[in-house]
């Protein structure tokens, strides 16, 4: 028997949810109701210096107004650190994992105009403390030992995805040298944890998903499906987001954010009058995989 759908929405408080988050909302939401599934809610709050008091109620109640209602309890990353010390564990004992001694400067530098950099808007380590830290050096981070060759998979919004993550992103941190445990390996932990198997967020995290499955096999994990949705762009061409000064959601005016959350999904406004009858429509036309959905595999 096929597993029951799990899907999740995993803001970090690092401020109110603004239109892009939204979206993403919103295409998780309707997804997890559409198949009769569990929709969790994570708050992302590992990254502590970025942090903003007060924001993870603010999230909250925005999606309570805008009646997208959990199941279950809100898990918080920062309360599972044994959790993620534990994956750790694992890793160290699979040798999957090295201290690295390299700042951000170093392999900037050392990777500034490669043709990976170029291709794929990274900056790919270079491998400089895979076989023990040079002389001299002390472990800042810890990096996950990539396996050579290229991870495929379906991406239900754009359909068939490669990546090479050895040449694109080379061995990534699993844990920072501030000693906060990287998203990365949180997020796959904690997907585990909670049973997740459809994953919908924004296209920025599609070249996190070769990375994070490569990950999980090492773990022993099942990977989920993935579901990558087009991001929401300001009048200057940048990403929506916290760091470029988005605005928050204005809660006068739930109906407004929801309609507009769907068109920029590719769907007509929808003719309702009401937050429930917006939700009932929506997951209708989201079953019926509509041609201006654009979708490559709802089922």
């Amino acid at each position: 028997m096929p597993l029951s759908y799990v899907g999740r929405f995993a803001p970090s408080p690092s401020g109110p949810l603004h239109l892009g988050s939204a979206v993403a909302a919103v295409a998780s939401y309707v997804d997890a109701r559409a198949h009769d599934g569990s929709w969790l809610l994570r708050i992302e709050d590992l990254d502590t210096p970025r942090v903003v008091t007060g924001a993870t109620d603010i999230i909250l109640q925005q999606l309570y107004t805008l009646g997208m209602y959990w199941d279950g309890e809100v898990l918080h990353q920062s309360r599972r650190l044994n959790i993620y010390q534990a994956a750790f564990d694992t890793l160290l004992s699979l040798n999957s994992i090295y201290p690295c001694g390299c700042t951000r400067r170093e392999i900037a530098d050392s990777v500034s105009g490669t043709l990976e950099s170029q291709l794929y808007g990274e900056r790919p380590y270079p491998g400089t403390c895979r076989h023990g830290l040079p002389e001299g050096r002390q472990g800042l981070s810890w990096r996950f030992r990539v396996p050579e060759g290229v991870i495929a998979f379906k991406d239900r919004w754009l359909g068939r995805m490669e990546q090479n993550v050895g040449q694109a992103v080379g061995d990534f941190v699993i844990r920072r040298a501030d000693g906060i445990w990287a998203y990365q390996l949180a997020v796959v932990v904690d997907d585990a944890a909670q049973g997740v198997t459809d994953v919908v967020r924004g296209e920025d995290l599609l070249s996190s998903t070769a990375r994070q499955q490569v990950l999980a096999s090492t773990l022993g994990y099942s990977v989920p499906s993935v579901l990558h949705i087009p991001l929401v762009m300001d009048k200057s061409g940048l990403k929506l987001s916290k760091q470029n000064n988005a605005a928050p959601l204005d809660l006068t005016r739930p109906m407004e954010i929801l309609q507009k959350s769907w068109e920029l999904l590719g769907f007509e406004r929808l003719k309702v009058i009401n937050i429930e009858d917006f939700w009932a429509q929506a997951t209708s036309v989201w079953v019926q995989r509509l041609s201006r959905a654009n979708l490559h595999g709802i089922n």
